[in-house]
């Protein structure tokens, strides 16, 4: 688990969510899942309007910018996805949208 900081694409408001997360390389990757609503979670609206922000992993604090997954890293990230959370295939089942990953590069302070 990790927790994001996201400040809020209407209201400007700091939040902060606990997610799951998926490591590639110096990279966190997330799953906009939902638990497979219609409909993307707030706070992957919220990175791509505030796409610089910070994360918790442990006692370790960082700066990251990010960014939706491209089509070619798609498959890979989302097999490694399953892989550290298997019910991601049931939310994918539940839902009409694509699941976006986003990846979190790290940013310079």
């Amino acid at each position: 688990m990790l927790l994001l900081d996201h400040v809020g694409a209407k209201s400007g408001a700091l939040r902060t969510s606990p997610l799951l997360y998926v490591p590639d390389g110096e990279n966190l990757v997330l799953v906009a899942s939902k638990g497979g609503f219609p409909k993307h979670p707030a706070w992957f609206h919220n990175l791509r309007a505030n796409s610089e922000t910070y994360v918790q992993v442990g006692d370790e604090r960082r700066r990251v910018r990010a960014r939706t997954a491209t089509a070619a890293e798609r498959p890979q990230l989302w097999d490694r996805a399953v892989d550290v959370w298997p019910g991601y295939e049931d939310y994918r089942r539940r839902t009409d949208r694509e699941i976006p990953l986003v990846v979190l590069e790290p940013a310079p302070l």
